[in-house]
């Protein structure tokens, strides 16, 4: 069910234009609050270690066969021939736990319908789910059994004997970056996303193909990370002890929810990996280690979501690429963001600045964080 939206009137004009410079006004202040924190710090994220990213990324260089322990897992699931297709835009990982069965269902039916790309957006895109087994040794076998008739009846489940736990998600990487390689590495982008994902097809297939058709090398784009250090808490599960990693600061990285690479460098980081230690489970802080191995840096997208869900709203679903924390109320909003009348919610001058005012207000509220950054670029 479609839902209408209303569009702002004429009359309105005046108070539009009114609330629009308050709000800017608090959208200045809030990125010069944000810009503060970041202008504090140097530059050089490795200013303080006393030693470059080269000698780090060397201390995590080991043999091939070393590194090979990492990824030693035989295949329970397999689908060789996924790719055999000549021209495929996007090969599409969703890392999903093999219980959340409801999760890749809502996907299927959703964003991840391959059919409904092909058809309305025009590319192939190939949507498989990364899988280990099951962490519970008494439910493994039940679960398991579940995998492989669901498998029989969507073709989209590639698994591994790893255990399937957030301790082995870097394990679970290594599996999305060996199967590309092996098996579908003329896609010209690889995606990898979490399973609470609500990922905006339309809108990330037209940016994609500009930037295919730009011929764009060195591409990684998602929410970037920069100058954050290992939590040595030890009580939480982030917790990364100084014996694993001495420094106090990571290479910049892409948050692991969902963030997208160019076929030049999937290759790259797979030769990476090659003869990397891949003990650190911490798997995006991993892809920011092999990325600062083969020199190149992540640009940040102002519509990659961070660790909470994008504002409800119209104005911003005509933007979005991914929106995070969808574990029930994913296709619902898919209906809505994919609603046709979104398209003409900022046609006009008058559109157009309704919809400033409204990202302003919902994206510079010092409340809600970790969405969409409140900055000049996203705002207008």
């Amino acid at each position: 069910m479609f839902v209408k939206f209303r569009r702002p009137q004429r009359c309105h004009f005046v108070q539009v234009i009114f609330i629009g410079l308050m709000l800017s006004g608090i959208m200045l202040y809030w990125d010069k609050l944000n810009s503060f924190s970041f202008d504090n710090l140097s530059a050089n994220p490795y200013h303080f270690l006393g030693m470059g990213p080269s000698f780090r990324n060397s201390s995590f260089t080991v043999s091939r066969a070393e590194a090979r322990k990492f990824s030693n897992y035989h295949y329970l699931i397999n689908h060789k021939n996924t790719c055999e297709s000549s021209n495929v835009l996007l090969l599409l990982f969703v890392k999903s736990f093999p219980q959340n069965f409801a999760r890749r269902q809502s996907i299927r039916l959703t964003w991840g319908n391959e059919r409904y790309i092909d058809g309305e957006l025009g590319v192939s895109v190939k949507v498989l789910f990364a899988l280990g087994v099951h962490p519970h040794l008494k439910d493994r076998a039940l679960i398991q059994g579940q995998l492989f008739r669901e498998d029989q009846m969507y073709h989209d489940l590639i698994q591994q004997s790893f255990i399937d736990s957030f301790y082995n998600l870097t394990t679970k990487l290594l599996l999305q970056i060996n199967w590309a390689h092996t098996y579908c590495s003329h896609a010209h982008f690889l995606m990898s996303a979490d399973d609470d994902m609500l990922i905006h097809m339309p809108n990330l297939v037209t940016y994609l193909k500009q930037v295919h058709q730009a011929g764009t090398r060195d591409f990684w784009v998602g929410r970037v990370f920069n100058n954050t250090g290992p939590v040595r808490i030890k009580s939480s599960k982030y917790y990364v002890s100084p014996h694993l990693y001495p420094w106090d600061s990571y290479p910049a990285y892409t948050g692991g929810a969902g963030y997208v690479v160019s076929r030049d460098v999937a290759s790259r980081i797979h030769q990476a990996s090659l003869t990397l230690n891949a003990t650190l489970h911490i798997d995006d802080v991993f892809m920011g280690i092999c990325a600062s191995v083969i020199g190149v840096a992540p640009k940040a997208h102002n519509f990659f979501s961070g660790e909470k869900k994008s504002p409800h709203h119209p104005c911003i679903y005509k933007q979005m690429m991914t929106s995070h924390g969808h574990e029930s109320d994913l296709q619902e909003l898919w209906g809505q963001a994919t609603n046709p009348e979104v398209q003409k919610v900022d046609s006009g001058f008058t559109g157009k600045l309704y919809c400033s005012v409204i990202k302003c207000a919902l994206l510079c509220n010092p409340f809600i964080r970790n969405t969409y950054p409140c900055n000049p670029s996203t705002i207008f």
